[in-house]
């Protein structure tokens, strides 16, 4: 018998049997389920399983956390169960069966940026590196930064620009051709689409505002302004949709002999068209609209409370996987105001909720609930998140989270993250300790 027979078939029985099981799969530290009828998930039972350190529902899929040792679990459970495995990709598309409209809506949007986040958090890094060659006055009693000094770092900042620039500045690229894999669309058109929204033949959106003469387009009968929309999220994700739902469509009617030619031909060219003439402005006015709102939010008299809320909230929302919306509305702020503030606050999230964990290793009390561990690093992300938008912390960039997260900070905001660092890190500990000795929310 192996080592996690037994438990496997509690967990087939409290599930609801092999017949309410639509898919399995897992991840690091979760089996996956695609339950028919998640009514009949005993959240109860499963709990007390021995192995089980606490159940949650995501994106259509029901997970239950096992640990580190979940492939092993898995395996038995496959054998106990006679259930098939399928790949996490398999099990997210019959997951959406189980997901509302606003749900599957959050879904689409996390798989569009999944791929994109090895990119992002490179971008992050550099220029966070340039932050500090380039902007902090380390040298000559503080009045010169490190490329005024040394032409080999001078030579190093000009060069991590071309890389920081290619994954910022043409972002709709990868936008576009993110969406066009995921859809089943070609993606070397998908490409193509994106780089004509930030051709360098456009005049930078940015730039429209102080322009004295707008290139435009001249058909005789309509002109169309030569607007680019670099760096811009909502006008790549509208005009990516178009497309591949466009070429989804003609493939199905256009005869497979000629579709080598007419489809491409008649996805690409309305689609470039139709997002010139009225998606880019019109993406570039909801993501405005969204970017002013939050921005509002974090420079009003009310700023405390909506990082407390944020700071509060985004663990949790994590669960949700409502928390992938934040990459699409940081980029736009980023590209609208040249930094976010609200990328520095999920930095202070990790942080906290490593400094919770790592006082559970203190405590040497690695079998308690998880809610025991997240409620004091909310609490601690809570305050740390009113600290950094109180000191007014912008970031030049998203990129990699947690301790690291310091160097894609604005030069001149660096000491004041570190202070909401500092919070983030000691309050989690204190509470979590403080918690523990007094049994709160113990299971």
């Amino acid at each position: 018998m192996s080592k996690f027979t037994n438990e496997a078939k509690q967990l087939l029985e409290y599930i609801g049997g092999k017949d309410n099981i639509s898919a399995v799969s897992h991840c690091v530290t979760r089996m996956r389920f695609v339950l028919n009828n998640p009514s009949k998930a005993d959240v109860d039972k499963i709990e007390k399983i021995k192995c089980v350190k606490g159940t949650f529902t995501q994106a259509g899929q029901f997970q239950v956390i096992v640990g580190n040792e979940v492939t092993n679990f898995y395996n038995d459970f496959v054998n106990v169960s006679g259930v098939d495995g399928v790949s996490k990709d398999s099990a997210k598309e019959a997951a959406k069966k189980n997901m509302n409209v606003a749900q599957k809506a959050l879904a689409h949007l996390a798989e569009i940026f999944s791929p994109l986040i090895p990119a992002i958090i490179v971008g992050g890094l550099i220029l966070g590196f340039r932050n500090i060659i380039g902007d902090i006055k380390f040298l000559e009693n503080g009045t010169k930064s490190i490329i005024q000094v040394y032409q080999f770092w001078a030579g190093v900042h000009s060069f991590l620009w071309l890389i920081g620039e290619a994954i910022f500045f043409f972002l709709p690229v990868g936008i576009t051709w993110s969406i066009s894999k995921k859809m089943g669309a070609t993606q070397i058109l998908g490409i193509v689409l994106g780089i004509t929204l930030v051709s360098p033949q456009l005049l930078n959106a940015y730039a429209v505002a102080t322009a004295t003469n707008i290139p435009v387009w001249d058909f005789g009968f309509a002109q169309v302004k030569m607007i680019g929309y670099q760096a811009q999220v909502i006008p790549a994700i509208l005009a990516g949709f178009v497309f591949a739902s466009l070429e989804l469509k003609l493939r199905k009617i256009v005869p497979e002999y000629i579709s080598m030619i007419v489809v491409p031909f008649l996805s690409l060219i309305p689609t470039v068209l139709i997002a010139h003439v009225i998606l880019g402005p019109l993406g570039w006015k909801i993501g405005s609209v969204i970017s002013n709102v939050v921005y509002t939010g974090l420079t009003s008299s009310l700023n405390w409370l909506f990082a407390a809320i944020f700071g509060f909230a985004y663990a949790p929302l994590v669960i949700t996987g409502l928390h992938h919306m934040t990459n699409a509305i940081d980029l736009q702020l980023m590209a609208q105001f040249w930094g976010t503030s609200l990328w520095p606050m999920i930095a202070l999230s990790n942080i906290a909720q490593g400094s919770a964990v790592l006082a559970m290793l203190y405590m040497n009390k690695d079998d308690e609930e998880e809610k025991q561990v997240a409620i004091p690093a909310m609490i601690g992300s809570s305050i740390a998140a009113i600290t950094s938008v109180g000191l007014k912390v912008m970031a030049n960039s998203i990129g990699i989270g947690g301790l690291p997260g310091i160097l894609s900070i604005k030069p001149q905001n660096m000491l004041s993250f570190a202070i909401a660092m500092i919070i983030a890190v000691v309050i989690p500990f204190i509470l979590t300790i403080v918690f523990h000795k007094k049994g709160v929310l113990k299971k």
